[in-house]
């Protein structure tokens, strides 16, 4: 039965992207067949192909189902800024039906694990009235929450998964990212997190000296996502 879920972070550079990665590539050492998506991403570079985003060319390079960039990452632009900023540079409105159908697309596809990974937090803004999360909603994706682990994570992720819920939507997992080589007081942050989220913890990434997916997939279990492996 194939499975798909939306990855979101507690804010942005939180490490979606090395979470995704890590998890296609469990996905793909326990035998099943994979697929991403990253509808939305702005800070992209001018290559001879066209506009490239490296966050989309990972979850890209995990995917077992042959798809093409353009698949990938339909809504590609270059400055690092909020991606309706991005978008309205170029004489753009986002809209959640085009993000949907493009989305759609890969999902059709009906790998066995698919990952959509947003941008930024939970709301992100697409235009004078829709945020990202009205792409998840509309999907009725579950969702997986990378936390960043560092001060004030707490707060953070208790206020993510709140709006998550809200939305009507279920938090399949959360992953702990730890991003601060000196984190004080990181065992009892992490418990208190363990302690008031409902989820499960998918696992914890340490601080990596090369964050590839094979290393992260070494941290995270698939298992507690409650998925047939």
């Amino acid at each position: 039965m194939p499975v798909a879920f939306f990855i979101t972070g507690t804010d942005t550079d939180v490490g979606k992207t090395t979470v995704a990665v890590g998890l296609l590539r469990a996905a793909r050492l326990a035998g099943m067949s994979t697929a991403a998506a990253k509808p939305l991403a702005a800070g992209c570079e001018l290559t001879a192909e066209g506009l490239r985003n490296g966050d989309a060319l990972a979850l890209l390079a995990e995917c077992s189902e042959q798809l093409s960039y353009a698949e990938v990452n339909p809504f590609a632009f270059a400055p690092a800024i909020a991606p309706h900023l991005a978008a309205g540079e170029e004489g753009l409105t986002l809209e959640v039906a085009s993000l949907v159908t493009a989305v759609q697309v890969v999902l059709d596809r009906r790998a066995d694990f698919t990952l959509v990974e947003g941008a930024g937090g939970w709301r992100v803004p697409l235009n004078k009235s829709a945020t990202l999360a009205h792409l998840p909603m509309a999907l009725e994706l579950p969702v997986i929450v990378v936390v960043a682990v560092r001060l004030g994570c707490i707060n953070h992720a208790l206020l993510t998964v709140e709006a998550i819920e809200r939305d009507g939507l279920c938090v399949a997992g959360w992953v702990a990212n730890l991003l601060e080589p000196q984190m004080p007081r990181l065992e009892e942050n992490l418990a208190a997190l363990e302690a008031r989220l409902s989820a499960p913890c998918l696992g914890r990434i340490p601080l990596l000296g090369e964050a590839s997916a094979a290393n992260v997939a070494r941290y995270l279990d698939l298992r507690r996502l409650n998925i047939r492996l």
